[in-house]
Order: C-alpha cells, then structure tokens, then sequence
C-alpha cells in the first residue's frame, strides 16, 4: 500500500471516530456518568479513600487482599533414605541421593541399572 493510500485510510478513519465522538458528547446518560466519577473520586479524595476501601466497606467478602510470599522460599519433598546393599560383598549404603563415593564407586564398576537393583525395598 502506497503512503498516500495509507494517509487517506487513516484520514477517513478519524472522521468516522469524530463522528463517533461527536455522538457521545450529545448522549446525556454519558454526561451524567461522566458527572457521577467526577464527583465519586471528589468524595474519595475527601475522605482519603480507594475504591478497595469503598468495596470493602459495601461487600467485605469481596475483596482479598493478596498473600506477599517474598520471604518464603517453595519447600520441595524430601528425599527418601535409599539403603543399597552388595550381594558381593554383603556392604550397606545409606543414601538420599547420588553423591556417595562407594555408591559412584559400585556404579561405575557394575552399572547405574545393577547397582539401582540392590535397593532394599521396606
């Protein structure tokens, strides 16, 4: 689209929303909302109050104010004690998790799925 086809565009589209305008201006129910917000933000103003108060105060279930969790970190599940045992050896490892040196040990000499199958089940 060339600049002047989209200059034209643009001009026939502000008529038509300064018509639109126009309209509204000329509607009473808009002029007296219009007057109601003015005077309703004069009264909150007045007194010192939110709309938040105001709702509070007509409907006190209505509003919640939110929870801050700044300080709260989210807690995660801990880990469950895995005891390993060697059927070669007859060795026990205690372990929450993957870090322990027999256990590295054991998984690099038997494999990840030999090892993990020496779980004692409760």
């Amino acid at each position: 689209m060339s600049r002047l086809a989209e200059f034209r565009k643009l001009e026939q589209q502000i008529a038509r929303h300064q018509d639109q305008l126009a309209v509204l201006k000329n509607d009473p129910g808009l002029s007296k909302e219009i007057e109601f917000e003015t005077k309703l933000h004069d009264l909150l103003a007045h007194y010192r109050k939110s709309l938040q108060d105001v709702i509070a105060i007509i409907e006190p279930g209505a509003v919640e104010k939110p929870v801050r969790r700044t300080s709260e970190k989210p807690t995660r599940r801990a880990r469950q004690v895995k005891v390993y045992r060697n059927p070669l050896t007859g060795e026990i490892v205690e372990s929450k998790g993957g870090n322990n040196k027999l256990l590295g040990a054991w998984k690099a000499q038997f494999g990840h799925e030999e090892v993990e199958s020496w779980v004692k089940r409760s």
